[in-house]
């Protein structure tokens, strides 16, 4: 019995150690959430559409019918990154901008789940069912594709993709609906230490990057936020702030930013990433 009981051991042990092998650590993984603006609005531009550098991927983190994409697996980061109906997002010119940075050696794969309008209070862990449960119909269908549970389904798929690589760093972008709320960066603070725990990361490994709403020199219309999101590394020491300064929005709302305003913006979450992981941006793409 203690022999086969041995046996047991040693072969989970080995299997262990197989997906620990299997692990590369050349790829660097970037979980993003949000909402509408990280999710993608207000739609895809023709130079988009075209093929990406294979060393920029996305996990799709639901199904992807129109594009043959299949949950769970990886593909070029070609955009849509978060649903099939999402749009160009900060995402994707963040990992545009890493890997033309990056040695040829590295990769670089995202996952996002955003959900647009939603509050921050939608991922977090223990008390997300009291906001689903009066959120409004059109959002508790986009909820719904994430099994009901945006936070575990994004931890699910966070851990997921740490089978392929290493996560190096966590992007947010959210903060319209939370406008005015100043125990934000505690709240997101508690998300960030909730996902640094259920993947077992230390935050001094795994920096949370904030992006700035629609910014008051483009009439931004929750643009008061700014100084709430500003104040967040006073909470979160391993926090940095995404200025989005002159990143034109979309009229006549201002809330969203256009197709140019997110390739600036995920520039910027790059350039900000890049020293962080020892490298010096020398150009965008």
């Amino acid at each position: 019995m203690k022999k086969k009981l041995t046996l047991l051991l040693l072969a989970e042990m080995l299997l262990l150690g197989m997906n620990v092998f299997a692990q590369d650590t050349n790829f660097w993984i970037f979980v993003c959430f949000g909402q509408s603006n990280m999710e993608g609005f207000p739609g895809i531009e023709p130079q988009e559409k075209g093929p990406v550098d294979d060393r920029f991927q996305v996990l799709a983190a639901v199904a992807f019918p129109k594009q043959g994409r299949i949950k769970g697996d990886w593909y070029p980061a070609v955009p849509p990154l978060c649903r099939p109906s999402a749009g160009l997002c900060p995402a994707d010119y963040f990992g545009r901008t890493m890997v033309f940075n990056l040695p040829p050696a590295i990769k670089v794969g995202v996952i996002n789940i955003s959900i647009g309008g939603c509050k921050i209070e939608l991922f977090e862990k223990d008390s997300y069912q009291t906001y689903v449960a009066t959120a409004p119909r059109w959002m508790t269908n986009t909820i719904a594709t994430y099994s009901g549970n945006p936070y575990q389904h994004l931890v699910g798929m966070a851990k997921l993709a740490q089978r392929a690589g290493v996560i190096k760093g966590i992007l947010l972008h959210q903060g319209e609906s939370n406008t005015g709320d100043k125990e934000w960066p505690d709240k997101v603070k508690g998300v960030y230490e909730n996902l640094l725990k259920d993947l077992n990361l230390k935050a001094e490994d795994v920096p949370l990057l904030a992006g700035e709403v629609v910014n008051a020199d483009q009439k931004g219309a929750c643009a008061s936020m700014n100084k709430i999101i500003d104040a967040l590394p006073k909470t979160i020491a391993t926090a940095h702030v995404i200025s989005s300064a002159g990143c034109a929005a979309l009229p006549p709302d201002h809330l969203h930013f256009t197709a140019a305003g997110y390739r600036e913006l995920g520039k910027r979450y790059a350039e900000t990433m890049l020293p962080l992981l020892g490298y010096q941006p020398a150009g965008t793409k």
